[in-house]
Protein backbone atom coordinates (compact mmCIF):
# COMPACT_ATOMS: atom_id res chain seq x y z
CA UNK A 1 0.00 0.00 0.00
CA UNK A 2 1.29 3.43 -1.14
CA UNK A 3 1.71 5.74 1.76
CA UNK A 4 -1.09 8.14 0.67
CA UNK A 5 -3.26 6.20 -0.97
CA UNK A 6 -7.06 6.27 -0.67
CA UNK A 7 -6.65 10.18 0.08
CA UNK A 8 -8.37 12.22 -2.07
CA UNK A 9 -6.68 16.14 -3.22
CA UNK A 10 -8.26 18.76 -4.89
CA UNK A 11 -5.96 20.97 -6.85
CA UNK A 12 -6.75 24.92 -7.46
CA UNK A 13 -3.02 26.10 -7.59
CA UNK A 14 -1.01 27.79 -10.48
CA UNK A 15 2.73 28.05 -11.42
CA UNK A 16 5.27 26.09 -8.93
CA UNK A 17 4.92 26.26 -5.19
CA UNK A 18 1.26 24.33 -4.46
CA UNK A 19 1.00 22.37 -7.73
CA UNK A 20 4.31 21.24 -6.90
CA UNK A 21 2.79 20.03 -3.46
CA UNK A 22 0.01 17.97 -5.06
CA UNK A 23 2.29 16.42 -7.51
CA UNK A 24 4.68 15.26 -4.48
CA UNK A 25 1.38 14.06 -2.94
CA UNK A 26 0.31 11.76 -5.86
CA UNK A 27 3.66 10.28 -6.16
CA UNK A 28 2.67 8.63 -2.57
CA UNK A 29 -0.58 7.89 -3.44
CA UNK A 30 -2.69 10.29 -3.70
CA UNK A 31 -5.42 10.47 -6.12
CA UNK A 32 -5.24 13.95 -7.16
CA UNK A 33 -7.66 16.35 -9.68
CA UNK A 34 -6.48 20.10 -10.40
CA UNK A 35 -8.72 22.40 -11.41
CA UNK A 36 -8.47 25.12 -13.49
CA UNK A 37 -10.08 28.16 -15.42
CA UNK A 38 -10.53 28.01 -18.45
CA UNK A 39 -7.49 30.45 -19.24
CA UNK A 40 -5.65 27.07 -17.99
CA UNK A 41 -2.59 27.48 -15.01
CA UNK A 42 -0.34 29.60 -17.13
CA UNK A 43 2.39 27.21 -15.86
CA UNK A 44 1.34 26.10 -19.36
CA UNK A 45 3.19 28.21 -21.14
CA UNK A 46 5.98 28.78 -18.64
CA UNK A 47 8.21 26.73 -21.00
CA UNK A 48 9.15 30.04 -23.10
CA UNK A 49 10.33 31.37 -19.58
CA UNK A 50 12.22 28.30 -19.04
CA UNK A 51 13.98 28.30 -22.52
CA UNK A 52 12.58 25.49 -23.28
CA UNK A 53 9.36 24.08 -25.48
CA UNK A 54 6.11 23.65 -24.56
CA UNK A 55 3.37 21.30 -26.40
CA UNK A 56 0.46 19.41 -24.92
CA UNK A 57 2.92 16.47 -25.63
CA UNK A 58 5.74 17.77 -24.62
CA UNK A 59 5.65 20.27 -21.68
CA UNK A 60 8.04 19.40 -19.08
CA UNK A 61 7.93 22.86 -17.55
CA UNK A 62 4.17 22.21 -16.51
CA UNK A 63 4.63 18.16 -15.75
CA UNK A 64 8.04 19.18 -13.17
CA UNK A 65 4.46 20.56 -11.02
CA UNK A 66 1.63 18.65 -12.08
CA UNK A 67 2.46 15.07 -12.63
CA UNK A 68 0.26 12.25 -11.46
CA UNK A 69 -2.93 14.62 -11.82
CA UNK A 70 -6.47 14.57 -13.42
CA UNK A 71 -7.21 17.43 -15.00
CA UNK A 72 -10.80 19.22 -14.57
CA UNK A 73 -11.64 22.96 -16.44
CA UNK A 74 -14.60 24.62 -14.68
CA UNK A 75 -15.70 28.40 -14.66
CA UNK A 76 -16.26 28.52 -10.49
CA UNK A 77 -17.78 32.39 -11.42
CA UNK A 78 -20.68 30.23 -12.85
CA UNK A 79 -23.46 28.45 -10.63
CA UNK A 80 -22.68 25.06 -12.19
CA UNK A 81 -19.11 25.45 -11.82
CA UNK A 82 -19.00 25.85 -8.56
CA UNK A 83 -21.67 23.41 -7.80
CA UNK A 84 -18.99 21.22 -9.42
CA UNK A 85 -16.07 22.22 -7.43
CA UNK A 86 -18.17 21.83 -4.30
CA UNK A 87 -19.32 18.16 -5.38
CA UNK A 88 -15.64 17.56 -5.40
CA UNK A 89 -14.85 18.92 -1.96
CA UNK A 90 -17.41 16.93 -1.10
CA UNK A 91 -14.99 13.77 -1.35
CA UNK A 92 -11.66 15.23 -0.82
CA UNK A 93 -9.71 15.13 1.86
CA UNK A 94 -7.61 17.59 0.78
CA UNK A 95 -7.92 20.95 -0.96
CA UNK A 96 -4.98 22.94 -2.32
CA UNK A 97 -4.43 25.99 -3.64
CA UNK A 98 -2.65 29.33 -3.88
CA UNK A 99 -5.31 31.49 -4.92
CA UNK A 100 -5.00 34.88 -2.63
CA UNK A 101 -7.19 34.56 0.33
CA UNK A 102 -9.39 37.62 -0.99
CA UNK A 103 -10.24 35.77 -4.56
CA UNK A 104 -10.79 32.96 -2.55
CA UNK A 105 -13.74 34.71 -0.28
CA UNK A 106 -15.13 36.00 -3.24
CA UNK A 107 -15.79 32.77 -4.83
CA UNK A 108 -17.15 30.94 -1.64
CA UNK A 109 -13.80 28.90 -1.50
CA UNK A 110 -11.69 30.42 1.52
CA UNK A 111 -11.14 28.83 4.71
CA UNK A 112 -13.94 30.23 6.78
CA UNK A 113 -16.36 28.52 4.27
CA UNK A 114 -15.13 25.46 3.42
CA UNK A 115 -14.55 24.73 7.11
CA UNK A 116 -18.60 25.02 7.77
CA UNK A 117 -19.30 22.92 4.29
CA UNK A 118 -16.94 20.19 4.69
CA UNK A 119 -15.59 20.33 8.40
CA UNK A 120 -13.02 17.09 8.07
CA UNK A 121 -11.22 18.52 4.82
CA UNK A 122 -8.02 19.73 5.30
CA UNK A 123 -7.30 23.40 3.70
CA UNK A 124 -3.88 24.07 2.07
CA UNK A 125 -2.85 27.47 1.24
CA UNK A 126 0.46 28.92 -0.47
CA UNK A 127 0.98 32.33 0.49
CA UNK A 128 3.50 35.09 -0.24
CA UNK A 129 3.44 36.88 2.65
CA UNK A 130 1.41 35.09 5.16
CA UNK A 131 -2.18 35.63 6.26
CA UNK A 132 -1.35 38.71 8.75
CA UNK A 133 0.12 42.17 7.94
CA UNK A 134 0.44 44.81 4.99
CA UNK A 135 1.69 42.71 3.12
CA UNK A 136 -0.72 39.58 3.38
CA UNK A 137 -2.73 40.42 0.10
CA UNK A 138 0.48 41.52 -2.26
CA UNK A 139 0.86 38.91 -5.15
CA UNK A 140 3.89 37.34 -4.76
CA UNK A 141 6.83 34.84 -6.47
CA UNK A 142 9.34 32.88 -5.10
CA UNK A 143 12.19 35.42 -6.66
CA UNK A 144 9.99 38.23 -4.69
CA UNK A 145 9.01 36.96 -1.62
CA UNK A 146 11.70 33.95 -0.78
CA UNK A 147 14.67 35.01 -3.01
CA UNK A 148 14.66 38.89 -1.86
CA UNK A 149 12.29 39.40 1.10
CA UNK A 150 13.36 36.41 2.64
CA UNK A 151 17.03 37.80 2.28
CA UNK A 152 18.44 34.94 0.34
CA UNK A 153 19.65 37.48 -2.56
CA UNK A 154 21.18 39.76 0.21
CA UNK A 155 22.57 37.19 2.44
CA UNK A 156 24.26 34.83 0.11
CA UNK A 157 25.76 36.94 -2.22
CA UNK A 158 29.54 37.43 -2.57
CA UNK A 159 29.78 41.15 -0.62
CA UNK A 160 30.24 43.65 -3.57
CA UNK A 161 29.24 41.14 -5.85
CA UNK A 162 25.68 41.28 -7.70
CA UNK A 163 23.34 39.00 -6.13
CA UNK A 164 22.76 35.00 -7.66
CA UNK A 165 20.74 34.39 -10.30
CA UNK A 166 18.80 31.37 -8.97
CA UNK A 167 16.64 28.76 -11.27
CA UNK A 168 13.19 29.84 -11.67
CA UNK A 169 11.24 28.28 -8.83
CA UNK A 170 14.06 28.25 -6.37
CA UNK A 171 12.18 28.51 -3.14
CA UNK A 172 8.93 27.03 -4.76
CA UNK A 173 10.17 23.46 -4.97
CA UNK A 174 11.51 23.89 -1.03
CA UNK A 175 8.10 25.59 0.14
CA UNK A 176 6.23 22.37 -1.40
CA UNK A 177 7.64 19.93 0.54
CA UNK A 178 7.05 21.71 3.73
CA UNK A 179 3.84 22.25 2.63
CA UNK A 180 3.27 17.97 2.04
CA UNK A 181 4.94 17.24 5.22
CA UNK A 182 2.20 20.16 6.98
CA UNK A 183 -0.43 18.42 5.07
CA UNK A 184 0.61 14.86 6.38
CA UNK A 185 0.32 16.05 10.04
CA UNK A 186 -2.89 17.22 9.61
CA UNK A 187 -4.13 14.25 8.10
CA UNK A 188 -2.66 12.56 11.16
CA UNK A 189 -4.50 14.38 13.58
CA UNK A 190 -7.60 14.18 11.72
CA UNK A 191 -7.02 10.60 12.22
CA UNK A 192 -7.36 10.97 16.26
CA UNK A 193 -9.92 13.89 15.84
CA UNK A 194 -12.15 13.56 12.99
CA UNK A 195 -11.37 17.31 12.21
CA UNK A 196 -10.44 18.68 8.81
CA UNK A 197 -7.59 21.84 9.60
CA UNK A 198 -5.87 24.83 8.02
CA UNK A 199 -2.55 24.30 6.94
CA UNK A 200 -0.81 27.66 5.47
CA UNK A 201 3.20 28.44 4.26
CA UNK A 202 4.19 31.37 3.60
CA UNK A 203 7.30 32.10 0.35
CA UNK A 204 8.66 34.80 2.77
CA UNK A 205 8.51 32.60 5.99
CA UNK A 206 10.00 30.04 4.64
CA UNK A 207 13.02 31.45 3.11
CA UNK A 208 14.01 33.30 6.53
CA UNK A 209 13.61 30.16 7.97
CA UNK A 210 15.96 28.41 5.63
CA UNK A 211 18.38 31.56 6.56
CA UNK A 212 18.18 30.57 10.17
CA UNK A 213 22.02 30.29 10.79
CA UNK A 214 22.18 33.63 9.82
CA UNK A 215 19.83 35.26 11.26
CA UNK A 216 20.57 33.82 15.27
CA UNK A 217 23.86 34.97 14.50
CA UNK A 218 23.87 38.21 13.11
CA UNK A 219 22.54 39.73 16.28
CA UNK A 220 25.89 38.72 17.70
CA UNK A 221 28.17 40.43 14.98
CA UNK A 222 27.88 38.17 12.63
CA UNK A 223 27.17 39.91 9.80
CA UNK A 224 25.87 39.29 6.26
CA UNK A 225 26.96 39.77 3.28
CA UNK A 226 29.84 38.32 3.55
CA UNK A 227 33.41 38.15 1.36
CA UNK A 228 34.95 34.85 0.35
CA UNK A 229 37.89 36.79 0.97
CA UNK A 230 37.65 37.13 4.66
CA UNK A 231 35.61 33.85 5.91
CA UNK A 232 36.54 32.86 8.92
CA UNK A 233 38.63 29.55 7.82
CA UNK A 234 39.61 30.14 4.40
CA UNK A 235 39.89 26.26 4.03
CA UNK A 236 35.87 26.36 4.28
CA UNK A 237 35.64 28.34 0.75
CA UNK A 238 34.96 27.62 -3.19
CA UNK A 239 37.68 28.29 -5.51
CA UNK A 240 37.87 28.20 -9.08
CA UNK A 241 39.93 25.61 -11.34
CA UNK A 242 42.16 26.03 -14.05
CA UNK A 243 39.69 24.81 -16.81
CA UNK A 244 37.19 27.16 -14.50
CA UNK A 245 34.84 25.53 -12.72
CA UNK A 246 34.05 26.00 -9.33
CA UNK A 247 34.61 23.81 -6.43
CA UNK A 248 34.12 23.99 -2.76
CA UNK A 249 36.80 22.87 0.25
CA UNK A 250 35.13 21.61 3.46
CA UNK A 251 37.75 21.52 6.01
CA UNK A 252 36.92 22.78 9.34
CA UNK A 253 39.88 21.40 10.96
CA UNK A 254 42.43 24.30 9.99
CA UNK A 255 45.36 23.69 12.36
CA UNK A 256 45.64 20.19 11.71
CA UNK A 257 45.46 20.28 7.92
CA UNK A 258 47.26 23.63 7.35
CA UNK A 259 50.49 21.12 6.45
CA UNK A 260 48.93 18.79 4.22
CA UNK A 261 46.85 21.52 2.40
CA UNK A 262 49.62 23.64 1.29
CA UNK A 263 51.72 20.41 0.56
CA UNK A 264 49.39 18.78 -1.82
CA UNK A 265 48.82 22.28 -3.21
CA UNK A 266 52.72 22.80 -3.35
CA UNK A 267 53.28 25.84 -1.52
CA UNK A 268 55.88 24.92 0.73
CA UNK A 269 56.58 28.42 1.71
CA UNK A 270 53.62 28.39 3.17
CA UNK A 271 54.92 25.98 5.95
CA UNK A 272 57.49 28.14 6.90
CA UNK A 273 55.26 31.21 7.89
CA UNK A 274 53.99 30.68 11.35
CA UNK A 275 51.85 33.71 11.48
CA UNK A 276 49.56 31.51 9.07
CA UNK A 277 49.14 28.25 10.37
CA UNK A 278 46.54 28.67 13.52
CA UNK A 279 43.50 29.71 12.40
CA UNK A 280 42.88 32.14 15.54
CA UNK A 281 45.93 34.12 14.50
CA UNK A 282 44.35 34.60 11.21
CA UNK A 283 41.54 35.76 12.41
CA UNK A 284 43.19 38.04 14.82
CA UNK A 285 45.50 39.85 12.58
CA UNK A 286 43.24 39.79 9.72
CA UNK A 287 45.24 37.41 7.73
CA UNK A 288 42.17 35.86 6.27
CA UNK A 289 42.61 37.55 3.07
CA UNK A 290 46.58 36.36 2.74
CA UNK A 291 45.23 32.60 2.59
CA UNK A 292 43.05 32.69 0.70
CA UNK A 293 44.93 34.40 -1.86
CA UNK A 294 47.72 31.94 -1.94
CA UNK A 295 44.90 29.06 -2.26
CA UNK A 296 43.05 30.99 -5.34
CA UNK A 297 46.77 30.78 -6.97
CA UNK A 298 47.65 27.22 -6.43
CA UNK A 299 44.32 26.42 -7.37
CA UNK A 300 43.84 28.01 -10.47
CA UNK A 301 46.58 26.13 -12.15
CA UNK A 302 44.78 22.98 -11.20
CA UNK A 303 42.14 21.64 -13.19
CA UNK A 304 38.58 20.42 -11.11
CA UNK A 305 39.24 16.63 -11.70
CA UNK A 306 42.20 16.73 -10.56
CA UNK A 307 41.91 18.69 -7.65
CA UNK A 308 38.74 16.54 -6.58
CA UNK A 309 40.68 13.63 -6.80
CA UNK A 310 43.61 14.17 -4.91
CA UNK A 311 41.87 16.30 -2.11
CA UNK A 312 39.43 12.89 -1.94
CA UNK A 313 42.37 10.54 -2.02
CA UNK A 314 43.60 12.31 1.04
CA UNK A 315 40.09 12.25 3.18
CA UNK A 316 40.06 15.86 2.38
CA UNK A 317 36.17 16.89 2.13
CA UNK A 318 35.67 19.02 -0.88
CA UNK A 319 33.18 18.66 -4.04
CA UNK A 320 32.86 20.48 -7.39
CA UNK A 321 30.30 22.91 -7.67
CA UNK A 322 27.71 20.83 -10.14
CA UNK A 323 26.11 22.72 -12.97
CA UNK A 324 23.09 20.83 -14.76
CA UNK A 325 25.16 19.22 -17.06
CA UNK A 326 27.41 17.64 -14.05
CA UNK A 327 24.22 16.11 -12.72
CA UNK A 328 22.79 14.52 -15.79
CA UNK A 329 25.94 12.67 -15.65
CA UNK A 330 26.49 11.82 -11.81
CA UNK A 331 26.44 8.31 -10.97
CA UNK A 332 25.69 8.93 -7.27
CA UNK A 333 22.54 10.80 -8.52
CA UNK A 334 21.44 7.82 -10.58
CA UNK A 335 21.93 5.50 -8.33
CA UNK A 336 20.13 7.31 -5.39
CA UNK A 337 17.01 7.82 -7.85
CA UNK A 338 17.76 11.80 -7.54
CA UNK A 339 16.81 11.88 -11.26
CA UNK A 340 14.03 9.75 -13.87
CA UNK A 341 13.43 9.79 -17.19
CA UNK A 342 9.91 10.93 -18.27
CA UNK A 343 9.02 9.30 -21.64
CA UNK A 344 8.32 11.78 -24.11
CA UNK A 345 7.63 12.07 -28.42
CA UNK A 346 11.17 13.73 -28.67
CA UNK A 347 12.71 10.68 -25.99
CA UNK A 348 12.93 10.37 -22.67
CA UNK A 349 13.49 13.31 -20.41
CA UNK A 350 15.25 14.32 -17.27
CA UNK A 351 13.31 14.87 -14.49
CA UNK A 352 14.70 15.63 -10.67
CA UNK A 353 12.38 13.59 -7.98
CA UNK A 354 11.68 14.37 -4.94
CA UNK A 355 13.47 13.86 -2.11
CA UNK A 356 11.47 12.07 0.30
CA UNK A 357 11.57 7.61 -0.06
CA UNK A 358 9.48 5.06 1.04
CA UNK A 359 10.48 1.47 1.66
CA UNK A 360 6.84 0.68 1.06
CA UNK A 361 6.40 2.57 -2.27
CA UNK A 362 9.71 1.95 -4.34
CA UNK A 363 10.11 4.32 -7.27
CA UNK A 364 7.06 6.29 -7.11
CA UNK A 365 5.08 6.12 -10.84
CA UNK A 366 5.25 9.46 -12.70
CA UNK A 367 2.03 10.06 -15.02
CA UNK A 368 1.71 12.99 -17.44
CA UNK A 369 -1.73 14.38 -17.02
CA UNK A 370 -2.25 15.12 -20.49
CA UNK A 371 -3.62 18.60 -21.83
CA UNK A 372 -6.10 21.06 -19.97
CA UNK A 373 -9.52 19.57 -19.42
CA UNK A 374 -8.60 16.07 -20.27
CA UNK A 375 -10.47 13.88 -18.14
CA UNK A 376 -13.73 16.71 -17.25
CA UNK A 377 -16.06 14.49 -18.95
CA UNK A 378 -14.79 11.48 -16.82
CA UNK A 379 -14.88 12.89 -13.36
CA UNK A 380 -18.15 14.61 -14.00
CA UNK A 381 -19.50 11.30 -14.66
CA UNK A 382 -18.20 9.94 -11.84
CA UNK A 383 -20.00 12.47 -9.58
CA UNK A 384 -23.55 11.36 -11.07
CA UNK A 385 -23.79 13.74 -13.87
CA UNK A 386 -25.56 12.43 -17.10
CA UNK A 387 -24.38 13.46 -20.55
CA UNK A 388 -27.19 15.15 -21.35
CA UNK A 389 -25.63 17.43 -18.47
CA UNK A 390 -22.78 17.59 -19.11
CA UNK A 391 -22.88 18.75 -22.71
CA UNK A 392 -25.78 21.09 -20.87
CA UNK A 393 -22.56 22.29 -18.52
CA UNK A 394 -20.39 22.33 -20.84
CA UNK A 395 -22.40 24.34 -23.20
CA UNK A 396 -23.35 26.98 -20.95
CA UNK A 397 -19.01 27.86 -20.32
CA UNK A 398 -19.67 26.13 -16.71
CA UNK A 399 -16.91 24.07 -17.72
CA UNK A 400 -15.03 22.85 -20.49
CA UNK A 401 -13.71 19.31 -22.17
CA UNK A 402 -10.25 18.69 -23.45
CA UNK A 403 -8.63 21.54 -25.35
CA UNK A 404 -5.04 22.23 -27.15
CA UNK A 405 -2.43 25.17 -25.58
CA UNK A 406 -4.56 28.30 -26.05
CA UNK A 407 -2.14 30.98 -28.25
CA UNK A 408 -0.33 33.29 -26.56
Amino acid sequence: MKPLEGVKVVDLTTYLAAPTTVRVLGEWGADCIKIESHKGDPARTQGAVFNMPFTDDENLAFDVANLNKKFITLNLKTEKGLEICYKLLEEADVFVTNTRTKSLVKLGLDYDTLKEKFPKLIFAQVLGYGEKGPEKDTAGFDVTCYMARGGVFGTTVNRGDAPMIPTNGFGDFQVAMSLASGICAALYRREKTGEGDKVTIGLHHAAVYALSTGLISAQYGNQYPKSRKEVSNPFNNVFRTRDNKWVCICCPEYDRDYEKMFTLLGCPEMLEKEQYRHCADVNNNHLNKDVTDVLDGAIAKIDRDDLMKMLKENDMPCEAAYEPLDIYEDEQAWANDVLTRIPYPSGGKIMPTNPVGFASLGKPDYVIGGMQGAHTVEIMKHLGYSDEQIEEIIASGAAEGATGLKPL
